[in-house]
């Protein structure tokens, strides 16, 4: 009998007898203890089975998609990313907290008004993906060519011509990066953004408000200024560390997945820019419900069990070039007091074959001390898991030719869409023909008009035949483009799909596609997976496929 049942059987036969409180609280540890045992014992592959051709059938929201094929059998260490990997952080109260905390700096520290202090902050607005134009004081979002497809000036939508003249330019198009936009690929950023395009609109109506000199390239300087304020005077996680729970969604997948990646004979490492107050903080939350003495749990690091290297304070993007110079220190866990630890791992150019005592946490260093703390021969045996499209995925996979998966948690709620929108997605197609058609009709008759000795009854049939078109191309183009923006609108009210831009892939599913091997929406659903898994990428079509092959 599980526990949890056995409980309630207590509960129920004496319940006449029990404090309202009481009851109320273990029905509430009886909820949590009860998931815990279904995420342990149902959602991870490794679980024993009777029925061994069963197989099991992963819901669309928590599959993993591959680009580039991956065979587990040549991976010998899996990586994880701390923040927005392991763990989820809840945007609702996160992002707000995240918020709260710039405009208080922009108010207290560089002298904006006190009524920003009032402003509230929609943390559904932005998405990942998105470019700032610092300049001009727009947010765009652009397809694969990075043909700008929806902008607007603060909260303005931009009319079609706006975007033409601004954006029409191939030498612009080639050139959406830093230093004049930033791009939005981290859900860190979300609120900086939302931040900045108020203050583009309370500039634009307020101009003797904000402090003089300022312009939108500057506003967004002292948004950036004010966020980096946060993070050095640890502002964000003092309050998370208060309350991780408030914070961060609890995943009871997660030790599970490690257990099972460390039975498969792989070793596992974590590698984060947080330092080790922090992320001892964070991983105790997310792993404690495991440890058998719970009450203890905080004082024993016992979290750190489930990891071979713990790597903190890495700097990431800079952690992945092997030429970068940062000392590597060991981190005593109880009193957090830092040992110089460049001496005690091999050089690169000797290589020790015995690998140094597990479960150890350091600070600082580079990709180099990883791959000889993990005795690593070859950057294809790591597979690394990671949010960030630049600090964790393009660097490793460009520079070190590391394997690399990328979590996007928006993508669970996209895919479900997407499957519940198949008939629609048929019927834009459909239309898109319609239009084609009733196009090459009067192309047909323009072309007919033009012909010599066309008699003038004939001509008049022809025009008729011709007005009648128009307005069908009309009425097809408006009955077009409002299902393909209100189907567009089910995914997001202002941004649409996260990986379209109207029929072409947004840049940001460019980079997933070029960057990473494989994406899912959570980390924890490698753990559905076997650990040996010989990972396939779907078959690439050309247009001239589709209607060929009929898909």
């Amino acid at each position: 009998m599980r526990f949890t049942t056995a409980f309630r059987l207590f509960t129920s036969s004496t319940s006449s007898s029990l404090p309202a409180h009481f009851t109320k609280d273990c029905s509430r540890w009886i909820s949590k203890v009860s998931s815990m045992e279904s995420t342990v014992g149902g959602e991870v592959w490794s679980k024993p089975t009777q029925n061994f051709n069963s197989g099991k059938n992963i819901p669309i929201g928590k599959q993993i998609f591959c680009n580039r094929s991956l065979n587990m059998k040549n991976i010998t260490a899996v990586g994880f990313d701390m923040d927005y990997t392991l763990a989820q952080y809840k945007p609702e109260t996160f992002e707000a907290l995240a918020y709260q905390g710039t405009v208080a700096k922009l108010v207290n520290d560089i002298k904006y008004p006190d009524e920003l202090l009032k402003w509230k902050f929609d943390w559904k607005y932005m998405v990942r993906g998105l470019v700032l134009d610092k300049k001009r004081g727009n947010i765009l979002k652009m397809d694969r060519h990075k043909y700008v497809k929806v902008a607007y000036h603060g909260f303005r939508e931009m009319s079609k011509e706006e975007k033409t003249t601004t954006y029409g330019s191939t030498l612009i198009r080639d050139s959406f990066d830093e230093p004049d936009y930033a791009l939005i690929d981290t859900l860190f950023s979300l609120a900086e953004a939302y931040l900045f395009a108020q203050l583009v609109d309370f500039m634009d109506k307020n101009p003797g408000k904000v402090p003089a000199g300022t312009d939108y390239n500057l506003m967004y300087r002292d948004v950036r200024f004010a966020v980096d304020l946060c993070h050095r005077d640890g502002t964000l996680k003092k309050m998370v560390a208060l309350d991780p729970g408030r914070y961060i969604n609890e995943d009871l997948a997660i030790v599970p997945m490690l257990k099972m990646i460390q039975k498969s004979g792989r070793s596992t490492f974590l590698v984060t820019n947080s330092l080790w107050d922090y992320t001892d903080v964070v991983m105790n939350f997310l792993c404690g419900t495991h440890y058998s003495d719970i009450n203890n749990a905080s004082d024993n690091h016992k979290w750190l069990q489930y990891f071979d290297v713990v790597i903190t304070g890495s700097c990431k993007p800079s952690f992945f070039h092997d030429d970068n110079r940062a000392s590597l220190f060991e981190v005593e866990p109880d009193s957090a007091k830092l040992v110089n630890a460049d001496l005690q791992i091999s050089s690169p150019r000797t290589p020790s074959k015995m690998r140094p005592p597990s479960h150890k946490v350091y600070q600082g260093g580079n990709v180099g001390h990883l791959h000889r703390l993990l005795s690593i021969a070859s950057s294809s045996q790591i597979l690394y898991v990671g949010d960030h499209i630049y600090g964790d995925i393009l660097r490793s996979k460009k520079v070190l030719g590391w394997r690399t998966m990328l979590v996007i948690p928006e993508l669970e709620a996209e895919v479900k869409l997407l499957f519940d929108s198949k008939i629609t997605r048929k019927e834009l197609r459909q239309l898109r023909r319609d239009r084609d058609l009733i196009e090459d009709k009067i192309h047909r008759l323009e072309w007919s008009l033009n012909s010599e000795g066309l008699k003038e009854n004939e001509q008049q049939i022809l025009l008729s035949e011709k007005e009648t078109l128009l307005a069908q191309r009309e009425h097809v183009r408006q009955v077009h483009q409002e299902a393909q923006r209100t189907h567009h609108q089910k995914f997001h009210k202002v941004w649409g799909q996260l990986m379209k831009t109207g029929y072409q892939n947004s840049r940001f599913a460019h980079q997933v596609e070029r960057f990473a091997c494989l994406y899912s929406s959570q980390v924890t659903n490698f753990g559905l997976y076997s650990p040996n898994k010989y990972y396939r990428p779907s078959e690439d079509f050309m247009p001239h496929e589709f209607d060929v092959l009929g898909l």
